[in-house]
Order: structure tokens, then C-alpha cells, then sequence
């Protein structure tokens, strides 16, 4: 069965239980042990060099995936605000240890890499990238907070990284394509009807979080605000996720699925899912999702990848695309995620003169907002700058300060219009 055909929670949440999610664990329960995989490894010899590569990426991500969430769960469980909740995050736990067993198995069976579990995760540390290590050192991060702050929002947010992100957002994307894919193919039935499982547990645990949240966010300023925090700090780093290996598009497409049908369908999931809790992406402020809420998921995909694969959203690039449409994209993202309200009376004009691309130049007027190439007479402020300086400030975090002191960025206007300049335009 595809992750894809049933959604605990998707559109009835307030109808299923926290004890018929359990009740769902006790039925659903399943044995590592007792799968075979003595036909596995022909399958796997079966596979061509390249799926093998991008096979060993994939379920490195996922062993690491599951052992690490594993690890961090024990304090959502403190946290849990009844005793229902916790309960069904107990017999969470145990899912995710037996997952990690799965993945363990496999690549000590099937994959050959033989050793403990603690030596097998070591091997897949090579496979991880900036994107996954930046979600994942952050979920570290989260567990340690949750442990000293067992607030409503806290537990909100961490909520939202575990079961939404994580799990949700994440993981589920590329269960669905690699299960489908498996179950066609019938070369490593071990491992297929592992994944069936694993594909039920995660189900189920996205119910969980998308019921809890469903209860305690719509009625909570702070909770929405927490979450809103958290996805400022981690959207950059979840979209760099699935970029795989130097930036070869092949990695995905081996399997029968392009980079762009795992984004659309992530993003389907997300819309849907934030829809369902009461908080969905078009109420969110602007920055969080700054994209067009009435194009299709597939149409924002395609755009996300482009600036994924030209080197200007996921990892820092030292020398990211800077073609009129790839430009055109990250000033679209600029003027949707403009706070037009501090912009003042009048127009506000920013110039941006690159030692490297095509200038542009942005226009805020009225409460709205437009992006164009080339000059604009009279501006309020122009930025002199490389683009691969810019998009360094722009999305990853890059201090503009710094590279003003070591001229590596030159503003040119009154200080009140670089004060408007940072209020109108955050960091993404």
C-alpha cells in the first residue's frame, strides 16, 4: 500500500481518538525479525551502478533518520500534555527503534556493510547533506529545549519539527516514490514489505501530529507564533534535503520520479496537512512561504528546483546561477515577502548593482510590490554587490553588516533609507 492512499488525520482528524491511535499500534504491530531477505540481495545486484548510488543515499538518510528520531523522543514524551498523548509517543518510540533494526538489517544483509549499529550509522555519515545535517542538528537542538521548556508552544514547535517536517514533509515524499517503485519492480521483497510497515507507522504518526496540533494552535497566538519561528529557521535547510549529489538529477529519476514530482508532492502534503490543523500557508506571514498560493504545487516545484539545482537555495554555492530567470525567481521571492507596511509614504526604490548579473531593482509602492532587471532613476538606495554575495545575505544567513565592513557589499543612500531598507526587507 502507497504512503499516499490513506491519511490518518488528513481530513477527519477530530474524529479519530488518541486511543484509537493506539489501538491502531496494537493492531498494526510487526516483527523485523521475522522479514526474509535472502531474495534481496539479488535484487540488489540486479540494480544498475547508478541505483545502487542513489539507493545507498536514499536509506542512508533514512537509517540516520530513524535512529536520530529515536534518540530524541523521550522528551516530547515528558512534554506531552496528557496522558493519552503520551502513551501513543511511547509506542511512537518503540516504532522508530524498530525502523532503525530495519535499516540496519538491510544494509548489513542486503548492502554488505557489516558491524554493529552504531558502526553502520557511522557509514552513512558520508551520505548526508548540508540540507538534512542542518534539519537534523536541529531536531537535536529541539529535543534539548523541549527537556527545559515543557511550555504549550514549545511542544508545539516541537511537534512541528518531529511529525510535520521530519516525518511529514520529509521522510513520506521519498517512502512513497522508493515503496512504489519496489512493489513494481518485486526484486527485494524483504525489504518491500518492511517499507509497507514503516509506511503504516509513519501514517499513523503524522495522524498524531497533526491531531495535536489541530487542538492546541488555532485557539493560540503563541503557538502560531512559535511555529512561525521555526520555520523561519529551518525551511532553508529542508528545502536543500533531497539535492542529490552533485546536483545530479539522475539520482531520482533512475527510480522513475523527477526532483520535481517529490517537491509537489511534499507540497501537497504541506497545504494539506496545515489546512487540516487550522493554520494554513496562505495565514502565515508572507516570508514563511513566499511563493504565489494560487499556482499549483506542481508549477512552485518546478521553481524550487530550479533554484535548488542553480546553486541558490539548499547548500552555500560559491558560485550560484545568475541567468535572468534564475535572478527573476529570487526577486520574485524578495518582493512576496516584503513588508510593504514599513515602507513608508511614497515609493521606496532599491537598486541593486551587480559586479556580476544583471542589475535589478525593486519597487515598493502602495502596499504593493515589483521586481525588474536593469536600472530605475532615482533610487532610494543601491546595493553594489556580487550576486553570489547577495544570495549569501539573502538566504543563507550571511551577515550584511560584515560584508558592508569588509566591502564586499556597498550601500549607497541615506541611513533612513537603509533603516526602511532592513525593515521592509528581512533576511529570507
Amino acid at each position: 500500500m502507497s504512503v499516499a492512499q490513506t491519511e490518518p488525520g488528513s481530513n477527519r482528524t477530530g474524529t479519530i481518538s488518541y486511543m484509537d491511535l493506539y489501538r491502531r499500534w496494537e493492531e498494526g504491530n510487526w516483527s523485523v525479525m521475522e522479514l526474509d531477505f535472502s531474495a534481496d540481495r539479488v535484487g540488489w545486484e540486479a540494480l544498475t551502478e547508478l541505483q545502487r548510488s542513489s539507493a545507498l543515499w536514499m536509506y542512508s538518510m533514512f537509517f540516520y533518520g530513524e535512529d536520530s528520531v529515536a534518540d530524541n523522543l523521550s522528551p516530547y514524551i515528558d512534554a506531552a500534555p496528557t496522558e493519552e498523548q503520551a502513551y501513543f509517543l511511547t509506542t511512537q518510540q518503540v516504532d522508530e527503534a524498530r525502523h532503525a533494526v530495519l535499516f540496519h538489517r538491510f544494509f548489513n544483509e542486503v548492502l554488505e556493510v557489516e558491524g554493529s549499529i552504531g558502526s553502520t550509522l557511522e557509514a552513512t555519515l558520508p551520505q548526508l547533506n548540508w540540507g538534512y545535517r542542518g534539519v537534523f542538528d536541529r531536531l537535536d537542538r529541539m529535543a534539548d529545549e523541549l527537556r527545559a521548556d515543557r511550555s504549550l508552544p514549545r511542544f508545539a514547535q516541537a511537534i512541528t519539527l518531529y511529525h510535520l517536517v521530519v516525518e511529514g514533509t520529509l521522510a513520506q515524499p521519498g517512502q512513497h516514490y522508493i515503496e512504489d517503485f519496489f512493489n513494481k519492480d518485486g526484486g527485494m521483497p524483504g525489504f518491500s514489505a518492511g517499507m509497507v510497515n514503516v509506511s503504516r507507522d509513519e501514517q499513523r504518526h503524522i495522524g498524531f501530529g497533526v491531531k495535536t496540533l489541530s487542538e492546541i494552535v488555532p485557539q493560540s497566538e503563541e503557538c502560531k507564533a512559535a511555529i512561525v519561528e521555526l520555520f523561519r529557521e529551518i525551511n532553508r535547510y529542508s528545502v536543500g534535503v533531497f539535492c542529490p549529489p552533485a546536483f545530479d538529477r539522475s539520482y531520482t529519476e533512475c527510480w522513475g520520479f523527477s526532483l520535481e514530482d517529490i517537491y509537489a508532492f511534499g507540497l501537497k502534503l504541506v497545504r494539506q496537512r496545515w489546512k487540516t490543523i487550522g493554520f494554513p500557508l496562505e495565514e502565515m506571514p508572507d516570508d514563511i512561504w513566499p511563493f504565489d498560493h494560487s499556482l499549483s504545487a506542481e508549477e512552485i516545484a518546478k521553481s524550487q528546483v530550479k533554484l535548488l539545482l542553480a546553486g541558490v537555495t539548499g547548500a552555500p554555492h560559491p558560485s550560484p546561477d545568475s541567468s535572468p530567470e534564475i535572478q527573476g525567481l529570487l526577486f520574485d521571492m524578495t518582493t512576496r515577502r516584503a513588508r510593504t507596511d514599513e515602507a513608508g509614504k511614497g515609493p521606496f526604490k532599491v537598486q541593486w548593482d551587480f559586479t556580476d548579473a544583471t542589475p535589478w531593482n525593486v519597487v515598493v509602492d502602495n502596499g504593493s510590490t515589483r521586481a525588474d532587471p536593469g536600472s530605475i532613476s532615482d533610487p532610494d538606495l543601491t546595493l553594489k554587490t556580487s550576486w553570489t554575495e547577495w544570495v549569501g545575505i539573502a538566504l543563507n544567513n550571511r551577515n550584511p553588516l560584515r560584508a558592508i565592513a569588509e566591502r564586499r557589499l556597498t550601500p549607497k543612500g541615506s541611513p533612513r533609507a537603509l533603516n526602511t531598507f532592513r525593515k521592509v526587507f528581512p533576511p529570507i
